[in-house]
This record gives structure tokens, sequence and C-alpha cells, in this order.
């Protein structure tokens, strides 16, 4: 009696535990396992210009066709220029070489990237929150003195660089996003 109790609750254990984890597994094509099939993605073809043959080879969805709609997608990106400051200039990731003179002062926009190639410079930041300095794995606080070839990234506007008052000559750094140059009395800059 005691054999036929043990092995009835070792069975029932294995029915609910092999129940427990098939009712948590999704149902195939719900919304929580979306499952693509072949009509499906007819559809979607279709509904970029093109058809797909009942080969499986596409008949009307060209790689030039393709490379057109992905620029098209591309163009109606927005811009990085929250800030209002000069807008990255469509070269991908070209960076852009700046001349800060004494007194000029350059904030870059959320998400821009910059580089101090020569001269003493300061991080300059409207709050107490810092500059990240990626190469040093550091925050740099406003007043700090930034070093050469170092990455900052700049994670929102009013953050920038500015040549320390003892620098005289121009201070040259490479930016990667948007930024306005201000000078000391905050005129912007024309660029």
């Amino acid at each position: 009696m005691k054999k036929y109790i043990v092995s009835t609750l070792v069975v029932v254990t294995m029915v609910s535990g092999f129940s427990l984890t098939h009712a948590a597994a999704p149902t195939p094509g719900s919304a929580d396992d979306p499952v693509v099939t072949k009509s499906y993605l007819e559809q979607y073809v279709q509904g970029l210009g093109g058809s797909v043959g009942t080969d499986g080879g596409s008949n009307g969805l060209t790689e030039g066709k393709i490379k057109e709609i992905i620029a098209q997608e591309i163009a109606k990106l927005p811009t990085n220029n929250g800030g209002g400051g000069t807008p990255s200039t469509g070269q991908g990731n070209a960076m852009k070489v700046v001349a800060l003179k004494a007194g000029q002062t350059i904030l870059a926009d959320a998400g821009s990237e910059l580089i101090v190639r020569n001269g003493k410079t300061l991080a300059v930041s409207n709050d107490d929150n810092g500059i990240p300095d990626v190469t040093a794995g550091k925050d740099l606080a406003a007043g700090t003195v930034i070093q050469n070839n170092h990455l900052l990234i700049f994670p929102r506007d009013g953050r920038g660089v500015k040549p320390d008052l003892k620098e005289t000559a121009d201070v040259y750094v490479m930016v990667r996003g948007g930024y306005v140059v201000r000078n000391a009395d905050g005129s912007k800059v024309p660029q």
C-alpha cells in the first residue's frame, strides 16, 4: 500500500510539472510568439512595390529597388540638431575640424563627440553633471582640464569645451555631430 501511495505521488508530481511547463510556453502564432509566414512575407514585399515568385525567387524587388527604399527611409530620419547648432554634414561619420580662438566656447549638441587636438582646454557644463571622457573612463566636471586626444561624448545640450584663459594660440578640436561656437560675450560665431 505504501509503494502504491509513493508511486501515485510521483506520477501526480510529474504530470503537474509537465502541465506547468507547457502552460507557460506561448502559443505559436500568437502575439507573444509571432510566426512569419510565406503569405505575410509576400504581402509585405508587395507593399514595398515588389513581388515574390512561387519559386521563392524575387521577380520584382531588385537590389537597386531595395537600396532606393533604404535611402528613402534614411532620408526620413530626423537629424541630430536639437541644440540648434551646426548639424552633421551628412557625410556619414566624418569629423569636422574646428578652430577655437581665445575666449570662444564650443557647445556640443546631445549625442555629439569631440576630441581636443592641441592646447589646454577646460570642460564647460551648465549643470552639475559632467562630460563623459570615454578614453579615461570618467566624468569631467565643469572647469576640469581636458586631456588632448581623448574622446568626449556629450549626452545633453549645454556642455562643451573652452580654451584655458592662459591659452593664446588657436585650439583645434574635431567634432562629430551638432555644435555651436560662442564668443566670450555669448554671441554666436558664424560657421
